[in-house]
């Protein structure tokens, strides 16, 4: 064999060791850091927004869900996957294969945490409850839920998105941009009015608007969810009689800074949120109403009722003239607090 024939034998040797070395070195790199059969406990990790692939692959190796960086970014840039990631907190463990892990981090399956709005909650409270639990941050919140052509494009007509977060359990990434999570809450509200709550308030001659605004004010008067339908009657009939509705909830929300009492001079504010000072409806919803409160807007209870007292059990007394209310308010408020040990809340 000649000197030129040995070089190639020898250079073809050590390309094919190389070659082989690469592919071991490789399938260990490919595979899991630990075995399914230890059962790893899984771990969440945070892949920040911005954060490159380089980054990401450190991160991996740091937190041992990886062997190896190099080979991550090279398995990476074999799927043209390096600029595909998407940031948020994943649930990964080491049980997992890389690939499966990447796979998992373009197609963006975060954890998502479950979050409770409860009813009867304004855009503020709302807005609280998301940033405790870390979901979205509050000042953008409200600034899209009061920014005019954010709300127009939403379809909605209305100066604010006050009543129109619908109240109910969702689950979101963490964090979630806010006009995400808000456009999430409004279509949960278009699911829930559907179009046959839609037509029967077009019988019953009020807007979607309308129908949120007295729904907002019923949810707001009671906490006794089969007397929403009376609550209901007697603002209808009050409407209908053009009578004030004289709501308490109405007046508060109109007021700059309440102190948790309510006052009689509050009952002469200037708010147009004041019903004991304008009749008709408020301009607007003053928290959002949850499903209950809305079916019994468009489907009062038939009643005479104009007026209710609460009985300080969570329930009212329900009454068609001035002269039964003002008994039941004598019977149920003024010798009520009259007794020891009672303080008006």
């Amino acid at each position: 064999m000649t000197f030129r024939a040995t070089l190639i034998v020898l250079v073809l040797a050590v390309a094919l060791a190389g070659l082989v070395g690469y592919r071991m070195m490789m399938k260990w790199a490919e595979a899991p850091v630990v075995s399914e059969a230890e059962h790893p406990p899984s771990q969440v990790v945070v892949i920040p927004e911005g954060a490159t692939f380089q980054k990401v692959a450190a991160l991996l190796e740091r937190e041992r869900l990886i062997k190896s960086r190099a080979a991550f970014v090279l398995l990476g840039k074999a799927q043209e996957a390096d600029r595909k990631i998407r940031p948020g907190e994943y649930e990964l463990n080491p049980a997992m294969a890389p690939a499966d892990i990447l796979a998992k981090l373009i197609a963006g399956r975060v954890v998502l945490h479950s979050v409770t709005i409860p009813e009867g909650y304004t855009m503020a409270q709302i807005a609280d409850v998301l940033a405790r639990q870390q979901i979205t941050d509050r000042a953008e919140f409200l600034r899209l839920a009061q920014e005019k052509a954010f709300v127009k494009t939403l379809g909605i007509a209305a100066e604010t998105l006050e009543g129109y977060l619908y109240p109910d359990t969702y689950r979101f990434p963490r964090p979630a941009a806010a006009r995400d999570v808000i456009r999430t809450m409004v279509e949960q509200l278009n699911q829930v009015f559907n179009a046959e709550w839609q037509a029967r308030a077009n019988d019953i001659h009020l807007t979607k608007h309308e129908v949120l605004t007295l729904a907002s004010v019923i949810e707001k008067e009671t906490g006794a969810g089969d007397e929403r339908p009376q609550i209901s009657s007697v603002f209808h009939n009050r409407l209908k009689k053009r009578i004030p509705l004289q709501s308490d909830p109405t007046v508060i929300y109109g007021l700059p800074n309440f102190d948790g009492n309510l006052h009689k001079k509050d009952l002469s504010n200037p708010s147009p949120y004041n019903t004991y000072r304008w009749a008709g409806l408020p301009p607007g919803p003053i928290a959002s109403p949850g499903a209950e409160s809305i079916r019994a807007t468009l489907y009062p209870a038939a009643s005479r009722y104009l007026y209710f007292v609460s009985r300080n059990d969570g329930t009212h007394q329900f009454s068609a003239t001035l002269d039964e209310h003002n008994k039941a308010v004598e019977k149920y408020q003024k010798q009520f607090f009259s007794r020891p040990h009672r303080t008006r809340t």
